[in-house]
This record gives C-alpha cells, structure tokens and sequence, in this order.
C-alpha cells in the first residue's frame, strides 16, 4: 500500500534536500575558497611561541620573561596569521596589553615569592582565546546567530573568570559554527575558518576556531565546550590535545546556547592547548570546587593501565549496538533548534528558509536548516525513547564495567583526517564517532598522533570510565612523548 500523498510529498522532498546538500558540496569543492599564496600557515620563528603554558607562567613568574614580551609575541603573531585561517574573530589587544604590564608591574614590586605566585595564578600572564559562544566580558556572544550579532556578553562564564583568576590574559574569542550544531566552524557573522595545515580543509566544530588558533600557534590554552564531538573534532583536525571531561565536574555557566535539563547531561567545557602537560593544570583551574570529583593527583604507571582499542566502528559491539537515531534522540524534552535559530523564541520555518536559501535571502547556513529539518520529521515518541534508552544504559553498563577504574579504550576520532570544506554536507553523521561517548557520559582525552603523507594531522581517543579522567590525561603525556605531539604548521 502506497504511503499518503502528503507523506510521499514529504519524503521527496527530504529526498530533494539530500540532493541540493551533495550539490552544494560538491560545486563548493570545485569553487574553492579564498587563495593565498600557501596552502598552509607559516611556520613559527619565535621561541616564545613555542612554550607550554605551565613553562611560561614559570618563566614569567621568575621574572626571566616579561609578559608584554610575551603578549606581544602573540598578537604579532596572530596578525601573520589569522587572515588565513580566521580563528580569532574578535580582538582584545589593547586590553591585553594593559593586563600584561600590570602582571611586569607587580612581579617588579616583588611582593610574593614564586611558590606564592604560583599557588595564586598558576596561569599568570598566559595568553588565552575563549570560544565566542563563551561570556567574555565586552566581547561579542553570538554563536554566529544573525539575530544575536549585536549581543555583548556583560560579565565572564564561569570557566573564563576561573581561568582569568588564574592569571590567563585573553587575547579575542574564536568562531564557531552557527549554534554550534555543526562539525564546520562557519556562519554568517563571521565567515568560515580553515585548517593551518591546509586552508582547503575545514577545522571542525563548534569549537573549530579554538582549535585551528591553538594549532597556528595564536594561543597557548582555549576554552572549548563539547555536546557531540565540538572539542576533539577540532583537536584531532588541527593536531592538538582536547579534553571533555567528566561530565558535572566543569561549569558551563554563560554559555549560548544555553543546554537544556536534557542536554546538560551531555554538554561538557573543557581544555584546548597544544602541550599535553597544560592539560591538568586547565583542568584544574575549570573545575574550581568540581575538581574534587575527580583523581587527578593520583600516581599513574602505565604497566598498569589496561589498554582496549577498536580500529573502526563497523560491525563492532561499541557503535553495532547503538542506532544512528540514538545520538538524534537522547534528549528527553529538549530545547528545539528550530526555537533556537528564531528571533525571541520564535521558531523558524525550515522548509520556507530552505527555499529562501535557494534564492540568497536566509540570514542561516545550510546546515542549521538541514538540521532543523531533520528536527522536524525525526519525532519520537516515549515508547521509541525508552527503547533507545535501554540500548544507551546496556552500552554504558558494558563499557563501565569493561574499562573499571583501571582500563582505557583506544577509538578513532573520526572516519577520515580533516575533510576539505563542505565535505561534513555530504557525511552529516561522521560526528558519531565522538558523539557516542556524550551520551554514555565519559570522559575523553584527544591526542595528536602527528600527520599523515599530506601533511593532516592524525591523531586518537583516549577513553576512561567514569570520573577517571586522570588516566586519559597520563596515556596523553605519554603519547606526546611517543609521537611527538603537536607539530607547528608549514614546517614541514
């Protein structure tokens, strides 16, 4: 029997919007981008570019460098490079030069020691970038929603004030994609970044502007916030570290989006940085009082550390268990996109905007609108939930008791290296190698694995049980010694 006309009108036309989004890809791909003369950054010739956070707080602290110096060193920096790659989407020079002669003004007054120092601003005069999703006192908050463009955060969110106490200087904020509903950090406030490895490849998302700054060498440490994948997409993409930690342990106070009830449970703020051993020390700052849910000063030994790993997802018991809609569907009563993308709560048409898109006049991206769509007419009811549910709940309990307080487990971050740009349109669901442990609600450490033939960053999960997050943290130190970490841009 032949589905309702009206039904058959529907799937055409979902079958239509499938076809316009390969398309669209497609003749972007051969349209290309914005040229330059490299396909990548340039590399770094300044030394002070090249330090750790925690090594340069030291310095600075023992007055071996002044942090103006280093400041300084940054801002050039960015102003070589992000024309390229467009991480950085709103600068704070002046106010961070203001903020690094005052830290050289009160180190000249020598008024604690560096044990002193240390204790109160583990961080001081580190150069940081914060998400634009994120509250950054004078700083635009849109996440790159048109209707939002105007909006100018008042105070801090509760990880950068954390961050700020520590002593971290923030040089601008870092674009994001349009909600951060999308693997490709482009919309149509900022415009789209691209890959410091090769500007014809995307960064990620949400988080993809932190992490593309952090790989140029435009940052030291970021801020990054995760729901599906939007720190180690980013990270694995430009060859950094990311971490998503624990879930409750870290705020996400002051960020827009707001996550819903439903959606806290899998929206995580966590550490983006180049050097492994910045890793804790974020976290520890992030954390503030949350930080005692977790063992980060417990010994780790590798020789008794249980590793289990997976080369891909097919046919295997981790991801052959868990249906695509699973991911779609782990939200019980959630804030709909569809509210989120109109002005004042009011929800947009997906379909109409569709059709405006097709004619240049929507003030959205194609991807917010395919997602809004698929909002539309992926509709569950409490009996398909509970089923997804009970699936969920058997994967966790499997893995829980598989990785115990001793155990890691090795996964892809994603079925390919960086993709180039318009590429996620055609593969919408490749995020479900990360977003899978969003809804299973563990912790997750990205690392660097160096770069493949074409010069693309490699790179892998590191997954622990719950609350463990000390044991991801310790196999990335470990993995940075082994492969060598984060590799600067144009090097090679």
């Amino acid at each position: 029997m032949s589905p309702p006309f009206s039904a058959r009108i529907q799937l055409l036309l979902l079958w239509a919007l499938g076809v316009l989004i390969g398309l669209v890809g497609r003749a972007a791909l051969a349209l290309g981008g914005p040229k330059f003369a490299s396909r990548t950054t340039q590399p770094v010739t300044e030394p002070l570019l090249l330090l750790s956070g925690v090594r340069l707080a030291k310095l600075i602290r023992q007055r071996k460098v002044k942090c103006i110096d280093v400041v300084q060193a940054y801002i050039k920096r960015i102003k070589d490079v992000n024309p390229m790659i467009n991480g950085i989407v709103k600068y704070r020079f002046e106010a961070a030069k203001k903020e690094a002669h005052a830290v050289d003004q009160r180190l000249a007054e020598k008024q604690e020691d560096e044990a002193t120092l240390e204790k109160k601003w583990p961080f001081l005069g580190v150069p940081l970038t914060v998400k634009e999703s994120f509250q950054l006192q004078g700083m635009p908050n849109s996440s790159g929603l048109m209707s939002r463009r105007d909006a100018i955060s008042k105070t801090d969110a509760a990880v950068v004030a954390l961050l700020k106490e520590a002593g971290a200087i923030p040089l601008g904020i870092t674009n994001c994609s349009e909600l951060c509903m999308w693997y490709e950090s482009s919309n149509k406030i900022y415009g789209r970044s691209n890959n410091p490895y090769d500007l014809r490849h995307i960064v990620g998302g949400s988080s993809g502007g932190e992490g593309c700054t952090v790989a140029a060498a435009c940052s030291v440490i970021g801020v990054g916030s995760d729901i599906g994948g939007s720190i180690r997409m980013p990270a694995f993409f430009n060859g950094i570290f990311g971490h998503k930690p624990s879930p409750g342990v870290v705020s996400n106070e002051g960020q827009f989006p707001v996550a819903g009830e439903a959606q806290e449970q899998f929206q995580c703020t966590g550490p983006m940085c180049r050097y492994a051993e910045d890793l804790t020390p974020m976290l520890r700052v992030m954390a503030g009082s949350g930080i005692k849910k977790l063992k980060l000063d417990a010994n780790v030994h590798l020789k008794d550390i249980k590793f289990y790993w997976m080369e891909h997802d097919g046919g295997s018991f981790l991801m052959s268990k868990v249906d695509q809609d699973l991911i779609l569907a782990q939200k019980k009563e959630p804030v709909k996109f569809v509210d989120l993308l109109g002005e004042h709560g009011k929800p947009i048409n997906p379909l109409w905007e569709l059709i405006k898109w097709c004619l240049g006049l929507s003030v959205y991206t194609i991807p917010s609108i395919g997602l809004a769509l698929l909002e539309e007419k992926l509709k569950y009811n409490n009996e398909k939930y509970k089923k997804f549910k009970a699936v969920e709940e058997s994967l966790r309990k499997e893995l829980v008791e598989m990785l115990s307080d001793d155990g890691v487990f090795l996964y892809p971050s994603h079925p390919t290296v960086a993709p180039k740009h318009h590429v996620p349109l055609t593969r919408p669901f490749n995020f479900a190698y990360t977003g899978i442990f969003n809804v299973l609600g563990l912790p997750v450490t990205q690392c660097p694995l160096g770069l493949n033939a074409e010069g693309l960053p490699l790179g892998i999960q590191v997954v622990a049980g719950p609350f463990n997050d000390h044991l991801t943290l310790a196999v990335a130190q470990y993995f940075e010694k082994t492969f060598g970490g984060w590799v600067c841009p144009g090097k090679f």
